[in-house]
């Protein structure tokens, strides 16, 4: 039968074994000596005492308490677009080099120089390769295309 025992030393509830009443147990959270209370009205007749040469070590549970808990579980970091530095706030551009095609001529390179320039080098966080398709209106056929994606502060 299980009884509980309150710490004199950190006042947590512990439930342990009854059947070793009298012995000495050491708390596991502040390691204070206590000892196993006697039952008040024993129902059940304790167990036979093991044979000798085996010992057997009391069963305790997990603690209760009436003390605030310490949260385990953090606050998540907020997401990159809410990151500040100073009145910046970091942002991300796509561009895509089926947008930069005009009448025949691929301007994907000099837009994109254009943009880095605009927002400036220091500003600049990071500059991502991506590879996409999309389905052609006129053909209905899928293209493969690449473009850049621009993480910086602005």
């Amino acid at each position: 039968m299980e009884v509980a025992v309150i710490c004199s030393n950190c006042q947590n509830e512990l439930v342990v074994d009854s059947s070793n009443a009298g012995e000495p147990f050491e708390c596991p959270h502040c390691k204070a000596q206590l000892v196993i209370p006697q039952q008040e009205n024993p129902s059940v007749p304790p167990p036979p005492p093991a044979s000798e040469g085996t010992t057997e070590e009391p069963h305790y549970s997990v603690p209760l308490t009436q003390k605030p808990v310490e949260s385990l579980i953090q606050k998540a970091l907020p997401p990159l677009e809410m990151a500040k530095d100073g009145e910046k706030t970091i942002r991300i551009k796509t561009i895509r080099r089926s947008e930069c095609v005009e009448v025949g001529k691929d301007l994907f390179d000099q837009k994109v120089t254009a943009f880095l320039q605009q927002i400036g080098e220091k500003n600049i966080v990071g500059v991502h390769t991506v590879n996409y398709t999309h389905q052609d209106m006129a053909s209905k056929a899928l293209l493969a295309d690449y473009g850049v994606l621009v993480v910086y502060k602005g």
